[in-house]
């Protein structure tokens, strides 16, 4: 049985981001990050969106720049209620031995605890199921082998966009 808990470490290879906490939200159809500084633009006739990171709840020196191409914008609704139009990119998130191919939605997360919202549509392609009373089932993250793989520009090489830390060393 493919089981994970109900908050777990993720990486992101492909926007540079070698570990983000994420809590796995069964009632969010979609998957969220916490993005700002968000910026639209084109190249080459392609959307493009640049977005900003803190993948660690309250450490605000770790900021990781990254850029996707943008594949939608769609109306979506909080847990409040409240409905907003996110920006939509597409990415692979590496969760222990499972890849998941996801649409991620951009939105503002700085008051939540996690940066990162995994949705069950990401959870459906390797049929994972959520044991509530787990977490962390396929390991823990130090921030210190966060900031030290973002120093090395260790992702640099599995990530084909640019993305840069807050010092502009390469995180991509």
């Amino acid at each position: 049985m493919n089981i994970v808990g109900w908050r777990e470490w993720l990486t992101l290879p492909e926007l540079g981001i070698p570990g983000i906490k994420a809590k796995v939200d069964t009632g969010a159809k979609t998957s969220a990050i916490h993005a700002f500084e968000v910026d639209v633009y084109k190249q080459d006739d392609i959307e493009y969106v640049r977005f900003k990171i803190h993948p660690v709840f309250r450490k605000k020196s770790i900021e990781i720049e990254c850029v996707a191409p943008l594949v939608d914008r769609r109306m979506v609704r909080d847990s409040g209620g409240h409905q907003e139009e996110r920006l939509v990119i597409r990415s692979t998130a590496q969760l222990g031995e499972f890849r998941l191919e996801a649409d991620f939605t951009l939105t503002s997360r700085d008051d939540m605890r996690f940066p990162m919202l995994l949705g069950r549509r990401a959870l459906e392609s390797e049929h994972l199921l959520v044991d509530v009373t787990k977490s962390y089932v396929h390991g823990r993250m130090r921030i210190r082998e966060i900031q030290r793989m973002l120093a090395s520009g260790e992702m640099a090489e599995k990530a084909p966009l640019s993305a840069k830390s807050k010092n502009n060393e390469v995180a991509s």
